[in-house]
């Protein structure tokens, strides 16, 4: 069996072929600047990366450009289409409807547009590459798995926030929780390396990238997560806040006359590293300014690390105790410095590292804690499509 997995963007498509039997990525890619001049493709086979120019006026002619490539003699993995048994499609926001992944129907695209208002970058754009598959290649089952589907086990006193009640009545105004996907993977994943069923573990997955989201999974099951309504809430990220008095935004709306998008655009693309440093949304970038000496640099790092810890303190209460840590993302797979940081803060919780270990561990499945920590800290690379894949199978063979 062979699924197609695709994360679309409002201008973008990126996809990946997986062979089910081996778990294989026969081929991926990123196609870019859809719907605009200079519209490209880097396209992934056998371990070369090929950037091919390629208008597409939308997300159909995307679509069928990519399979001509899958089918092609020179980057092609497939004969035929009828090779492809299923596509499963990463959306962002299923709201309270969905629960576990669904099949493509209608109605299921109809409830996703429903939810744009909870997430209008992303679920409009998810539809765009529904709606090219439905072209592109008709009749070929769908699934459709959902960031928040994970979170939907938390439990209501845990998601409301304390604002009058209506508001979630009329507008579903909640915490729902994001990276969800990712979030199951690595913790089924590091539940298979340590060799105890996930049902008897305490697990802590941080999913820290430029976004990042810290999550507490008990018995295989979230209960408890940082973002919240929108995914700029939590812990700081590359450019999003995090979690703020909420009279902050009033405030400087008032001060600087701000309209909401503004404000909008602040929280989310000028402020966590980003707006403390004042250098970038990049760890690496900020890394380099400490080195160099930057005080704020420096600062914006200390509040990071401090509250990321925070958090995960939160999610070790959420279960009253925690048996595994483990990072997961760009950062959490690849930044030894910043977990370093993070875990000194968390040996009143019996955390240990060991610092070799750590040094050595650049996005590898590895375990970082001393022998003698209370609490096993690993790294796991997370791997989101792969789930998705899992996933679609798994609903398309019932």
């Amino acid at each position: 069996m062979k699924i197609l997995v695709l994360n679309s963007g409002s201008s973008s498509l990126r996809y990946q072929i997986i062979d089910m039997e081996t778990e294989e990525t026969l081929a991926s890619g990123y196609y870019e600047r859809i719907g605009m001049e200079g519209a490209f493709v880097t396209h992934k086979v056998r371990g070369e990366k090929t950037k091919l120019d390629h208008e597409a006026k939308d997300h159909a002619e995307a679509l069928s450009y990519v399979m001509e490539l899958l089918l092609s003699e020179q980057y092609g993995v497939i004969k035929s289409l009828d090779e492809i048994d299923s596509i499963g499609h990463r959306i962002v926001h299923g709201g309270e409807k969905f629960k576990a992944p669904a099949i493509v129907t209608d109605e299921v695209i109809e409830e996703i547009r429903a939810c744009s208002s909870l997430a209008p970058l992303h679920n409009p754009a998810a539809v765009l590459g529904i709606e090219a598959c439905k072209k592109v290649m008709a009749g070929k089952p769908m699934v459709v798995v959902f960031d928040t589907a994970f979170h939907q086990t938390i439990s209501k006193e845990r998601f409301l926030y304390p604002i009058p009640y209506e508001y979630y009545e009329k507008y579903g105004v909640r915490k729902y929780g994001f990276h969800g996907t990712s979030h199951k993977y690595v913790s089924n994943r590091v539940a298979e390396i340590i060799g105890k069923p996930i049902e008897d573990l305490k697990i802590i997955s941080c999913h820290i990238g430029q976004g990042a989201s810290i999550c507490a999974i008990q018995n295989g099951k979230s209960v408890e997560t940082s973002m919240g309504l929108t995914p700029v809430a939590g812990i700081p990220m590359g450019s999003r806040s995090g979690d703020l008095d909420p009279s902050v935004v009033t405030f400087i709306m008032k001060k600087e006359n701000k309209t909401p998008e503004e404000m909008d655009t602040m929280l989310n693309k000028k402020s966590g590293l980003f707006g403390v440093s004042g250098v970038s949304a990049d760890n690496r970038d900020v890394e380099m300014a400490v080195a160099e000496g930057n005080d704020r640099a420096k600062l914006a790092f200390d509040n990071y690390h401090y509250l990321i810890a925070c958090y995960i303190a939160r999610c070790a209460v959420a279960m009253n105790g925690v048996d595994v840590i483990v990072f997961t993302a760009g950062v959490g797979e690849r930044g030894k410095d910043s977990r370093k940081e993070i875990c000194e803060k968390l040996k009143f919780m019996g955390v240990k590292l060991d610092e070799t270990k750590n040094q050595e561990a650049f996005a590898v499945e590895a375990k970082i804690s001393s022998d003698d920590s209370n609490v096993a800290v690993y790294v796991v690379p997370t791997n989101e499509e792969l789930m998705i894949a899992r996933e679609t199978a798994k609903l398309i063979t019932k």
